[in-house]
């Protein structure tokens, strides 16, 4: 790649699509469904495992810097929900992945000579301590060229220790298995990669594989993977949790939403909007700290509770509006009777009058 590319590339990332003033007339927009979701999240494996042992080619959707800086800033403003898009990719590829380590672990367990479980315990004490040097040593050199020195020299006293406690794990080893058992290349699967790593291996060797780019992007995208589970089991909860208080909120207006008195419609609708605010806030709080099947248990029995007592009070204004309005009803009636009565008491003082008048005459 010239100056020039990798100049152009670094604006892309900086500005987006429109950093030529042209406001990406010739460029897909990041919605389309040719772009790579994973890639706009930059947890592609075609782009992560590039150019390494695992190296998978190019990906068949659009990848580019300018519409991943695109994807950044209107995240801020909008969820696109692409961490679904993106996990379901990571999920094939892994189970891809795990498929060919069971299938590596397989073809060794065929091909090694079979150990006791005390020998194969101690053996596996030896390649522990392996990773812990080649992990431990990574870091330190990693943090040597970032200009940490004390850091890293702390790390280094921390690999000498190692070297130390492998050396007494691989003499116990060494005495527990005959010579000619001894010489043969005792190997073991990499966990994160699925690289084969030996008992004998020094510390360069293991210092060059976990520090090395093919480890370094598996942990890279195990670390994403596990993350993109988190967010979208969150935001699966709190959608349910969403739909809980919509349905919460129906059920009420249903079961008390149908009188007309206005002042009762006011009072229900403000506890309507309290309990929303409610849910939001206590089980964002809550689910901090408990698990997701406490979390659950606890929000049918928050809405069952809230249910219950807003059916109460609604009940007891729509009675209380029922009684006002029927005492006022009764009162109007008792007037009416009143004025009825009335009428009539007037009605045969009338007709007296004119029965007697005309008796007189």
């Amino acid at each position: 790649m010239t100056a020039s590319e990798q100049m152009r590339k670094m604006l892309d990332e900086l500005m987006g699509t429109s950093r030529d003033g042209d406001g990406g007339k010739n460029t897909l927009p990041f919605t389309d469904t040719r772009v790579c979701r994973s890639y706009l999240l930059n947890c592609c494996p075609h782009e992560v495992l590039a150019n390494t042992r695992m190296d998978m080619g190019m990906c068949s959707r659009v990848h580019d810097p300018a519409l991943r800086a695109d994807y950044e800033k209107a995240s801020t403003e909008r969820d696109y929900f692409y961490d679904v898009d993106a996990l379901d990719h990571l999920e094939r590829f892994f189970r891809d992945c795990d498929r060919r380590m069971e299938g590596a672990k397989k073809r060794l367990a065929e091909t090694q000579e079979e150990l006791t479980e005390d020998l194969a315990e101690k053996g596996n004490k030896v390649l522990e301590f392996n990773e812990q040097i080649g992990i431990t040593l990574a870091e330190a050199e990693k943090l040597g060229e970032e200009g940490k020195v004390e850091e890293s020299l702390k790390l280094m006293e921390k690999v000498e220790e190692l070297r130390k406690l492998k050396q007494e794990a691989d003499s116990v080893f060494r005495s527990s298995m005959p010579p000619s058992s001894y010489q043969q290349q005792k190997l073991r699967v990499c966990e994160v990669c699925s690289a084969y790593l030996g008992i004998h291996d020094n510390d360069r060797r293991l210092a060059d594989h976990f520090g090395g780019k093919l480890h370094m992007g598996f942990v890279f995208l195990r670390e994403k993977y596990a993350a993109l589970q988190s967010v979208v089991i969150l935001t699966g909860e709190i959608t349910i949790v969403h739909t809980m208080i919509i349905v919460l909120v129906q059920i009420i207006q249903a079961e008390i939403g149908t009188q007309e008195d206005p002042e009762v419609e006011v009072v229900i609708v403000g506890q309507l909007m309290a309990v929303e605010r409610l849910f939001g806030y206590v089980f964002f709080w809550m689910h901090s700290s408990l698990s997701k099947y406490i979390f659950a248990g606890l929000v049918l029995l928050q809405a069952e509770h809230w249910i219950g007592w807003l059916r109460d009070r609604g009940s007891r204004f729509y009675d209380e509006s029922r009684s006002s309005s029927h005492r006022s009803r009764c009162s109007r009636s008792r007037s009416n009777d009143r004025n009825r009565g009335s009428r009539r008491s007037n009605e045969e003082r009338s007709r007296s009058r004119d029965y007697k008048s005309r008796k007189h005459e």
